[in-house]
């Protein structure tokens, strides 16, 4: 990988982004709340089996589709996938979330003038724009390889759950590092699952997360946004 790409891949996946990405915890903070992630053991098993169950099995088989439609600049692939993604949120805090952040990057990406003129068209062409599109068109744009790419995305999403059990388990600083770590090889399956799942073999059927946004979405006390 050379050291232009690195660098952008670095970039696009820092916590420091401005895409708002550190006020999400993606129903965590439910499971915090009702007892179900309490300590470092139970919040490495929770992200470990949203990682494999649903981020490995639809979000980021998604994104790599995305990163190939706009490498080929597939408007109608790109269009097709951007479609199912949005529909399958099935909370409003997880519509609204994805929409957020995608449009947040979208800007950022079309005020840096990142992309050629062709690629910037497919992807304002887009009705609404989630993250999994406007992260995979920059990937593309900035010619990140798609495999690296699709890593720092996981890595991206795992850190921030982290970060979410640092702030509200409460976790010390040393045991979060220690938890990012023991994710690294969970990860790398994760990404070799989701590059070679068929389009039939996507799902992201996790009724007892989509309860847990659902109780969220009223839930008294909250720091996240979802």
């Amino acid at each position: 990988m050379q050291a232009r790409s690195m660098l952008h891949l670095l970039q696009l996946v820092s916590p420091s982004l401005p895409i708002g990405a550190y006020s999400y915890s993606q129903g965590l903070e439910t499971a915090l709340e009702n007892g179900t992630v309490s300590d470092a053991a139970g919040a490495r098993a929770w992200i470990v089996a949203a990682l494999h169950q649903v981020v490995a099995r639809f979000e980021a088989p998604i994104f790599w589709r995305l990163m190939q439609a706009f490498a080929a600049r597939d408007a109608q692939a790109v269009g097709d996938w951007n479609e199912r993604f949005i529909a399958a949120r099935d909370t409003a805090e997880f519509r609204a979330e994805t929409i957020q952040m995608g449009y947040s990057l979208g800007k950022l990406a079309t005020e840096l003038a990142i992309g050629d003129a062709g690629l910037l068209a497919i992807l304002q062409a887009q009705p609404e724009l989630p993250l999994p599109t406007a992260l995979a068109y920059a990937a593309v744009a900035l010619q990140v390889p798609a495999p690296e790419a699709l890593l720092g995305m996981l890595f991206s999403w795992a850190e921030n759950q982290v970060l979410v059990c640092v702030k509200s388990v409460p976790l010390g600083q040393v045991a979060g590092q220690r938890l990012l770590l023991s994710l690294q090889p969970e990860l790398a399956s994760a990404a070799e699952l989701a590059q070679t799942l068929s389009d039939d073999a996507l799902s992201n059927w996790s009724p007892g997360l989509s309860l847990l946004s659902m109780q969220h979405e009223v839930q008294y006390s909250r720091l996240y946004r979802s």
